[in-house]
């Protein structure tokens, strides 16, 4: 059986430049995950138990109030790294794997490094 073809938008910044449009949609990504808030809740949401997290179990550890932690969690949902189900008064969150995993490829390591280039021999001339 062959594996579940992946989403991926663009190359690692290491082996080609970006296109104009792979820049805006990454810039979006890394702006909703620039702030310590929206990364801690990305980092609690996908690394819960079941790979979703009630929006209870998020507030409490934040010294914030509860529009603040929705708003923060607004920001991750619009740029589409999470998405959210209500259940009764609450709301689960879960990570978009294909949206955070593009994040991680764009810092992929090349595949193939670079040659390492070796000592360089020169020689010296007295004019």
């Amino acid at each position: 059986m062959a594996a579940p073809a992946t989403t991926q938008c663009c190359a690692p910044i290491a082996r080609e430049p970006l296109g104009e449009a792979d820049a805006v949609e990454l810039a979006t990504l890394l702006k909703a995950v620039a702030d310590p808030v929206r990364l801690r809740l990305l980092s609690m949401i996908g690394s819960h138990p079941g790979g979703e997290a009630c929006v209870c179990d998020l507030t409490g550890v934040f010294d914030l109030t509860a529009p603040t932690i929705s708003h923060h969690l607004k920001v991750l949902r619009t740029a589409g790294l999470i998405d959210g189900e209500r259940r009764g008064t609450w709301v689960y969150y879960r990570i978009i794997p294909e949206v955070v995993n593009k994040l991680g490829a764009l810092f992929a390591p090349l595949s193939t490094p670079a040659p390492q280039q070796g000592p360089v021999d020169v020689e010296l001339t007295t004019v």
